[in-house]
């Protein structure tokens, strides 16, 4: 298991408890390690599994859609 630390770009983040509520549902998908959410600069920095890695995505968009229909993670 190779463990990684990436930053990537949120877009249409619209409030700090949100943004919570996304690191709490983030931080609970198997094979994340950490994850950190902040409001002002629009970043989430994750520790995940390099080898789950599409699949962590994927949940990682299911849960932040839950939380704030309109926000997206940008991955690329």
């Amino acid at each position: 298991m190779a463990i990684v630390k990436k930053v990537f770009e949120m877009e249409d983040l619209d409030c700090a408890n949100c943004a919570r509520k996304m690191e709490e549902a983030v931080s609970k998908i198997e094979g994340v390690q950490s994850c950190m959410i902040t409001f002002m600069t629009q970043k989430m920095t994750l520790e995940y599994d390099e080898d789950s890695e599409k699949k962590i995505f994927k949940e990682i968009q299911k849960a932040v859609k839950k939380v704030e229909p309109d926000t997206s993670v940008n991955f690329d």
